[in-house]
């Protein structure tokens, strides 16, 4: 053949390991929209795991411990 790379078969994990791995990627990845002009957009967006707020800075709080 016009492979020039030979990987025996034995040394490669198991099929379903490949595919698990393979899923967890995808389902990890993030869409990407890329546009005629080059500007790269996020699509959707993952919602996040926890649900912070932003406050503006006030300095009459202290640290914790304070």
């Amino acid at each position: 053949g016009s492979c020039t790379v030979k990987t025996c078969w034995m040394r490669l994990p198991p099929f379903r390991l490949v595919g698990d791995n393979l899923k967890d990627r995808f389902d990890g990845a993030s869409r990407v929209m890329v546009s005629n002009a080059g500007s790269l957009r996020a699509t959707g967006g993952r919602k996040s795991r926890y649900n912070f707020q932003l406050k503006p800075y006030n300095p009459d709080h202290k640290p914790p411990g304070v």
